[in-house]
């Protein structure tokens, strides 16, 4: 959508930071196949569904909600070990990085990110007035030890992302990356954030090196595994004297009750959720192994969705093709170092068979 005309006359003007910024964009076009933003490819199991209209017939929408989200973090915090001061929860996991970044960036201090990943992260670094450090990743899209020190040492970031498995490239950190990155990180009294939207996807999680002495957070999201993107609701994993400087700069009462119970009612349901996992998991392989036998590089993948190249057109040009035909994917074409990459989401199997026709008639 194109910036609206600024009116001549117009006194009242946003930061010259902020006016300089583009906002955050994927197209939302009615297509027969959406396969773009890594939504999870079924909805909640109907079930849940039921349980969660009972429960919301119980909830006092005149009354404002939990503002500790006790309960919900409560839940969390059985699920992986944790007492619930180590839990924080907001209306997304982009919520929790904007709390973040409040609580820990600003004026005068740094935050640094491994491009390409996940726009977020610096989108809202930038928002918040903080400096934003771009350090590269290898041609292969890898980390290192090596890349971590040179940023670390040169630009002494105060916050540092890691986004494992990475977006929108699909691939995991290498195993002790993250100590690595503590042992760099925490003689400078810096935070490190691992982002792990898509960790349940993947074999490998920072969640066990989480310590009180550690400065070391985890965000995650109910959007992928457990099928609610359209609620918003994401949480992290910390400290709990992380916590308490977050509590600080977000909105009193953030979180709405039908969150919170939604929320509860789903960690309930981690047996159906993991089963779901691991057909996605098998959905993919078979995806990528389908991509390999069409004229397109594969990138491999931890996550719910695959990176892949055209090889005989450009991204875009294979981008519009699908489009032409009901299918929407993620074009990146224009993004620094994914020049001509398409991100397709792991669908349902006959959703991912219409991609994968689809394709194959636009490149062959």
């Amino acid at each position: 959508m194109p910036e609206p005309e600024i009116p001549s006359g117009r006194t009242a003007r946003a930061r010259s930071d902020v006016a300089s910024l583009v906002g955050y964009h994927s197209p939302q076009v009615e297509v027969e196949v959406r396969l773009n933003t890594n939504e999870a490819a079924e909805p909640p199991p109907a079930e849940f569904m039921s349980d969660l209209r009972r429960a919301l017939a119980g909830v006092d929408l005149n009354r404002y909600p939990d503002r500790g989200a006790l309960r919900l973090r409560t839940a969390l915090g059985e699920r992986y070990g944790l007492d619930p001061d180590w839990v924080f929860c907001a209306n997304g996991s982009n919520e929790v990085l904007q709390a973040l970044l409040l609580a820990y960036g600003g004026a005068g201090r740094s935050a640094a990110v491994f491009e390409p990943t996940y726009a977020m992260h610096s989108q809202i670094t930038r928002i918040t007035g903080t400096r934003l450090v771009r350090a590269p990743r290898r041609a292969d899209f890898s980390l290192d030890r090596d890349l971590l020190a040179e940023a670390v040492e040169v630009e002494q970031p105060d916050i540092l992302f890691l986004c494992s498995p990475n977006n929108p490239t699909g691939l995991l950190d290498p195993e002790g990356l993250v100590e690595s990155a503590l042992d760099l990180l925490e003689p400078r009294g810096g935070l490190l954030v691992v982002d792990e939207a898509y960790g349940q996807f993947s074999p490998r999680s920072a969640v066990g090196l989480l310590g009180e002495e550690r400065s070391l957070v985890v965000t995650r999201t109910f959007s992928k595994t457990w099928a609610m993107a359209g609620l918003r609701l994401g949480y992290l994993l910390g400290p709990p004297w992380c916590r308490s400087e977050l509590e600080k700069v977000v909105l009193p009462y953030h979180l709405d009750s039908i969150k919170q119970e939604a929320g509860i009612l789903a960690l309930a349901y981690g047996g159906e959720m993991q089963e779901r996992v691991e057909a996605v998991i098998t959905e993919r392989d078979r995806l990528a192994s389908a991509l390999g036998e069409l004229p397109v590089t594969v990138w491999p993948s931890q996550a719910n969705f695959i990176l892949f190249r055209p090889e005989v057109m450009s991204g875009t040009q294979a981008w519009q093709g699908l489009l032409d035909r009901s299918v929407l994917v993620r074009d990146f074409s224009s993004v620094a170092g994914l020049e001509n990459c398409l991100r397709v989401t792991i669908g349902t199997q006959s959703e991912d068979d219409r991609f994968l026709a689809a394709l194959r008639e636009v490149l062959l």
